[in-house]
């Protein structure tokens, strides 16, 4: 019995991360929600809540 096993190599001109990309992506998106969220509910309509 034996098997031929085939091995391929990607070298870095094939390799696209494009998962990668993509969870940085959807990563940024809700920090930049979260921030502007944070932004009208801490800043708008009330005082600084840290100095008073």
């Amino acid at each position: 019995m034996s098997e031929e096993r085939t091995v391929r190599e990607i070298g870095h001109d094939e390799f696209d991360p494009k998962g990668t990309l993509a969870l940085i992506s959807v990563y940024f998106t809700i920090l930049v929600i979260m921030w502007i969220f944070m932004y009208f509910v801490e800043f708008l309509g009330n005082d600084l809540t840290v100095i008073g």
